[in-house]
């Protein structure tokens, strides 16, 4: 049984998703769930937008020379689904889009002056999880990832890393975690370079870290493969730590993969790859950010932001107009009009997380009013002119951007 706090329980209450067994570690997002991702994946592309990424989208499957020439084929392997076409070659479903992202660098030949070349991708991966491991949305094996690659000269590293840092705690607020922790990983025991490259890309990291005012807890051994990581932790209304944003410092792939540039005096340089990810995994996140706002989401990111309840059939046509208004004006709205109690309409807007309940009755109809009843039972009576502006000021994406 379930805790009514666990992201599956609300998933469920909120009719948001399910999981089942036919499709182990992997997601049936219902049309309300797939709302909030699409919400989350807006807010996610706006601060790519930002910061300067092109959008791009790279392919799920790869032939298996590109996964040994970028390590993953000897050192994560059984992590990866793999199959064969019909000539025998290997392939294998991408549990990462880093390769994908260089195959792109490879084929655009930038030169210094398209530095640095940042890249960004909504990928959809896939990971052969122990079916042990898996847990929710917080382990899956289908996921999404809010990936980044910056491809950049030695001198821009630092400020790539300053103005990634810098960005994320304003990001995370807006979704209402306020405490946020930084730590540092470094070379595992199994990894690709050597040590004479990680000391570099350690040393490089840190540095880059210092300068964006970070205090790090230090994670010996915790790094990636091809490289050291700063890993960014959320802490959640009950005090429980959540890794999500990372930027990772690569010499290695560059290398593997022999890309270059042209700098200013035609030379062929190496360039220095950033892998960045805001929320990591978007479901993860969307489990986190269940359990820690118990269900009742921020307004600008709840599927349906306002249920206008008519009292009685003669405030029907009114409840009507008022809801098409917030329509027109970009809020997400329903209308309760069932032949139930006002109470009950009450409790069931409640249970599906619905920030705003909107009575009308006969008095609202005669006042040319409303009375708007907060999630919290928090009521005030206004005018439609003062209602409506007062919701869609709660309702749009700009109030929390």
């Amino acid at each position: 049984m379930l805790d009514e706090h666990d992201h599956r329980s609300l998933g469920q209450r909120l009719d948001l998703f399910h999981l089942q067994e036919e499709a182990p570690g992997m997601v049936f997002w219902h049309s309300r769930g797939y709302l909030l991702y699409r919400l989350i994946e807006s807010r996610v592309r706006l601060q790519m937008q930002r910061e300067g990424y092109s959008e791009v989208r790279t392919p799920q499957i790869l032939a298996q020379p590109i996964w040994e020439r970028s390590g993953h084929w000897e050192n994560f392997r059984e992590n990866m689904f793999q199959l064969a076409d019909e000539g025998g070659r290997h392939l294998a479903v991408k549990p990462v889009n880093c390769p994908g992202h260089i195959q792109l660098v490879q084929r655009m030949a930038p030169s210094y002056r398209d530095l640095p070349l940042r890249l960004g991708e909504f990928g959809l991966v896939h990971r052969n999880e122990p079916g042990g491991a898996l847990h929710g949305l917080f382990r899956l094996r289908q996921f999404t990832q809010d990936d980044g690659h910056v491809f950049c000269a030695e001198e821009q590293m630092r400020e790539e890393v300053f103005r990634f840092c810098r960005s994320l705690h304003a990001f995370y607020a807006d979704f209402g975690f306020e405490h946020v922790e930084v730590a540092f990983s470094s070379r595992p025991a199994q990894r690709a370079g050597s040590d004479e490259v990680w000391d570099l890309a350690e040393s490089l990291l840190l540095e880059a870290a210092k300068q964006a005012g970070l205090h790090c807890l230090m994670q010996p051994g915790q790094g990636a493969f091809y490289g050291p990581k700063l890993e960014f932790v959320l802490k959640d209304r009950l005090g429980r730590a959540w890794q999500c944003g990372t930027i990772q410092l690569d010499l290695v792939l560059p290398e593997r993969f022999d890309l270059s540039y042209v700098d200013a005096s035609g030379q062929k340089r190496r360039p220095m790859m950033l892998h960045r990810a805001m929320l990591g995994s978007l479901e993860r996140f969307i489990g986190i950010l269940l359990e820690h706002h118990g269900g009742a989401l921020p307004a600008w990111l709840a599927p349906e932001q306002v249920v206008v309840a008519p009292v009685g059939e003669s405030a029907a046509g009114y409840a009507g107009r008022f809801a098409a208004k917030l329509r027109e004006l970009g809020c997400r709205v329903s209308v309760d009009a069932r032949a139930e109690s006002l109470s009950r309409k009450i409790v069931d807007s409640h249970q599906a997380g619905v920030p705003w309940l909107v009575v009308v009755g006969n008095r609202e109809v005669e006042k040319n009013a409303v009375r708007l009843r907060r999630r919290d039972g928090e009521q005030r009576d206004l005018s439609w002119e003062e209602a409506v502006a007062a919701l869609v000021a709660e309702c749009r994406p700009s109030a929390a951007a």
